[in-house]
């Protein structure tokens, strides 16, 4: 009754076995679950909605862009997700996490900065106000 997290099952259209590595950029829709190694960019599909899922034994030597990310193991590149980034007790980033909500479990580490995406339209507002404000009422 008062548990926060859905218990809806996370769609898989694509699967990186444990076994397999990858060399070179994914461009993907949908759910990608990774057990295996990619050395290369994954990135969400222009216009798609898509979800990344890395297992205590996934590695990914890239950036990641998805919707939602979800990670166990190993991100060496910089995270952004339009929406969320869960992180479990077995997760290692190395590079900078840019998200609309973020979770943490304790043992998760992150050697980056940690960047909500609202900030940057914040911060952008508020220097547009303010040099609306420096012009004064009487430039023209």
């Amino acid at each position: 009754m008062f548990n926060r997290r859905e218990k809806t099952a996370a769609r898989i259209d694509t699967l990186i076995g444990r076994t397999a590595s990858v060399l070179g950029d994914i461009e993907f829709a949908g759910g990608l679950h990774v057990d295996g190694r990619i050395t290369g960019n994954v990135q969400v599909a222009a216009g798609a909605t898509a979800s990344l899922s890395v297992s205590e034994h996934g590695i990914i030597e890239g950036s990641v862009e998805a919707t939602q990310v979800v990670v166990n193991g190993t991100v060496n590149g910089d995270i952004r997700a339009a929406e969320r980034v869960i992180l479990g007790a077995r997760a290692r980033v190395r590079g900078d996490v840019s998200y609309g909500v973020i979770e943490m479990a304790m043992g998760a580490e992150i050697s980056g900065k940690l960047m909500p995406s609202g900030a940057a339209a914040v911060g952008e507002a508020s220097a547009g106000a303010a040099a609306a404000g420096q012009a004064g009422p009487g430039a023209s």
